[in-house]
């Protein structure tokens, strides 16, 4: 148990790396395949708890969109994302920036309508009902091509005054950023903010290739660009923020052991590195969790956690004056411990 855990469950913070498909959770999966009448290769939910053990991005990605086949309607897509929202109150997450991944559910069939319906209306009620602001990402598969990629683009047109911004996920590795230059040009020109991500198994270059040539507003993970001096300088310049997500590091074996993890360093070299959960049901854990093992793991202290905090609300997509709020939240906080 960390030391920290009551100052991290005090403060208020935003959320900005979280896949809600990676948020299914195995009893979800098995309840949604019995009301869709899905056939899928577990009879029992310990089964479906062993399929969820990965040692690798690739693995992870083979269950994943396993478990995406059972999302087939509104309704779904809607409890998958207010079960996420409800722990994220309870965590006390104050924004939330979600991504989710149309092109895993065009391809088997669902119009792009259903998922979007779903995942606004509960992000809508939680708004109401907790008082946690979103922008929703939707993220192209970098799998795919981008011929593909503008193929959804084109699907999202009457969506676009809902969603904020659009991302780059799936396995990186033989997929650099600039395969996706000019779906990122037109995305930018319709006024959407632009994040990817790149240096998880990805090299520096990567980083380098989504800060040049896909112009990228945010860095998704980011963990290898500390093997490039020049280019630490560089995101310490523009003061570029990283979406870390440590236990999905762990389960994925980017590392090893969470007390040889990066994140303490990015913050020594004035990194505006952030905690998030990325695919919290695959990895073990929500945004709490994060924080509490990687602060018992790298024994950060009480000002690495705030900021932790500060930097999920320095990062986000959110205007100045709500920005000026949420900081001053975490100050109030901050003053007891």
């Amino acid at each position: 148990m960390s030391t920290h855990d009551a100052l991290i469950a005090a403060l208020p913070k935003a959320e900005l790396h979280l896949h809600l498909e990676g948020s299914l959770e195995p009893e979800q999966l098995m309840e949604f395949a019995a009301r869709n009448k899905v056939d899928i290769p577990f009879k029992t939910l310990d089964e479906v708890k062993a399929a969820y053990e990965f040692s690798n991005l690739q693995d992870f990605l083979d269950i994943y969109y396993q478990g995406m086949s059972v999302l087939q309607t509104e309704q779904d897509f809607h409890d998958l994302t207010d079960a996420y929202l409800q722990r994220s109150h309870a965590d006390n997450v104050r924004h939330v920036e979600v991504f989710f991944d149309p092109q895993g559910h065009t391809e088997r069939g669902l119009d792009f309508d259903v998922p979007i319906r779903g995942i606004l209306s509960a992000l809508d009620n939680a708004k109401e009902k907790y008082g946690i602001s979103y922008r929703l990402i939707m993220c192209f598969l970098r799998h795919l091509s981008e011929e593909d990629a503008f193929t959804t683009f084109e699907q999202a047109q009457p969506w676009l005054p809902r969603i904020h911004g659009i991302g780059l996920d799936s396995s990186e590795v033989g997929h650099p950023p600039t395969k996706f230059t000019n779906i990122y040009a037109a995305a930018k020109l319709k006024g959407l903010k632009l994040v990817a991500h790149a240096g998880e198994e990805g090299p520096p270059g990567y980083v380098w290739e989504a800060l040049n040539e896909l112009n990228v507003d945010r860095i998704d993970h980011g963990n290898r660009s500390l093997e490039d001096d020049m280019l630490v300088k560089r995101l310490v310049d523009e003061q570029m923020t990283l979406t870390v997500c440590p236990l999905s590091n762990l389960s994925l074996c980017v590392v090893n052991d969470l007390a040889a993890h990066p994140l303490k360093r990015m913050l020594q070299l004035g990194l505006r590195a952030t905690v998030n959960s990325d695919d919290p049901a695959y990895f073990g854990g929500y945004l709490n969790e994060n924080y509490r093992q990687i602060a018992e793991a790298l024994k950060l202290s009480a000002d690495d956690i705030v900021t932790l905090a500060r930097n999920s609300f320095m990062g986000a997509f959110m205007d100045e004056a709500q920005r000026a709020e949420h900081l001053a939240a975490v100050e109030d906080i901050a003053r007891y411990y």
